[in-house]
């Protein structure tokens, strides 16, 4: 399988999700199971299928979560001589040409992406149209609307 490209914070808060899925919620959910268990008739207890169901969610979560973390090839901006140029776990502010408007987003695994965070995923279209770049020049993205041209105003390795 291939790497899957990981911030330090992205692949900490993998560990801490699967940190209390293993001790919160897969436990809770054994004692959830435990309990319909001894209401009696299995066949019609809604319980007892309800914690079966949470129980196969979380233990899916935590196969993924593990595989992921395996898979991670784990990447530190800060560490990263990338010359002034735009690269995975950058933070890049910059200005749309058209409105003016000045955004600020890291580039970021799939996994970690959130728009309302400013994290943009290092396959979006935005992101392809970053990298490589440096600050001054000129990105083009190819958006639904046409395409959009966004001047880098800094980029930065946090």
């Amino acid at each position: 399988m291939n790497k899957v490209p990981l911030t330090v914070n992205g692949a900490e808060r993998l560990r801490e999700e699967l940190h209390r899925l293993k001790t919160v919620d897969r436990p809770w959910v054994i004692g959830a199971i435990a309990e319909a268990r001894a209401h009696g008739d299995l066949s019609e207890n809604a319980e007892y299928d309800a914690a079966k169901e949470r129980q196969g969610f979380i233990e899916g979560r935590i196969q993924e979560i593990e595989g992921k973390l395996s898979n991670a090839q784990i990447i530190d901006p800060k560490l990263l001589d990338a010359d002034g140029r735009c690269v995975f776990g950058a933070t890049v502010e910059m200005e749309d040409q058209d409105s003016g408007d000045t955004v600020t987003y890291q580039i970021v695994g799939e996994d970690e992406a959130d728009i309302k965070t400013g994290k943009i995923s290092v396959n979006s279209p935005v992101a392809r149209a970053l990298i490589g770049k440096y600050a001054g020049d000129i990105a083009q993205v190819q958006a639904p609307g046409g395409i959009r041209e966004y001047e880098i105003i800094d980029i930065r390795y946090e």
